[in-house]
């Protein structure tokens, strides 16, 4: 039996432009359901396209743009939660970090005397100089400057020695258990005797403010 040969098609189907123009050209608005096959297609295809938009506009638009927010939002609290993460595993270290700041401050804030102990910390200062040989010509403390937490007390200083008394009078000073600076100094040579000069200086005490001096301090228009 011998089988039958097929023979295949060489080319497209041709699509008719012009018929299809027709029946879009004689189509009657009172009758679709009498319309031709590409017209009710086209039809359906421009409502299909007309509701996606409509859905768009209407519904979908604010529900993307909500997406977006709840994803940034998103975003944020994992940074959040990374950050705080970071910080709980650090917790013990800042901890004594703290706890060492605290240890530092404290030890400088014994450096600085309290009201009561200012007088006796400028006769310390005044027993430095008297105790090199040194002649104190001005000796004159001034108005007291009130800070954040402390107050600075300039002391306004003349004498008169040789040159290695008041070498070792600046030494004495910096090596007193409070905190005490010579600023603004001048050095000039007392008459035609050159192994005699004297110090011109600005030294400077500070104390810490009581709770009271504090209290009034951060009051508004309270001293500055």
């Amino acid at each position: 039996m011998k089988a039958k040969s097929v023979t295949l098609p060489t080319s497209l189907p041709k699509i008719d432009f012009q018929a299809i123009a027709d029946d879009f050209r004689y189509l009657n608005p009172n009758d679709p359901a009498a319309w031709p096959l590409v017209p009710k297609i086209t039809l359906l295809f421009g409502l299909f396209v007309a509701l996606l938009a409509a859905g768009w506009w209407f519904l979908w638009s604010d529900q993307w743009l909500e997406l977006e927010s709840k994803q940034q939002e998103e975003a944020s609290l994992k940074q959040q939660y990374i950050d705080k993460k970071r910080q709980a595993v650090n917790l013990d270290l800042h901890i004594q970090q703290l706890a060492e700041i605290d240890r530092s401050f404290g030890a400088l804030l014994k450096q600085l005397p309290n009201k009561s102990e200012i007088e006796a910390l400028l006769i310390e200062i005044n027993q430095a100089g008297l105790g090199r040989g040194l002649q104190f010509d001005l000796f004159r403390p001034g108005q007291e400057q009130v800070k954040d937490f402390y107050a600075e007390l300039p002391v306004s200083v003349k004498i008169n020695g040789s040159y290695h008394d008041i070498g070792a009078f600046a030494a004495d000073i910096a090596k007193l258990p409070r905190i005490v600076t010579l600023n603004n100094i001048s050095i000039t040579p007392v008459g035609k005797d050159a192994t005699v000069l004297s110090l011109d200086a600005t030294t400077k005490t500070f104390r810490y403010l009581d709770e009271e001096e504090l209290a009034k301090h951060k009051k508004p228009g309270g001293a500055k």
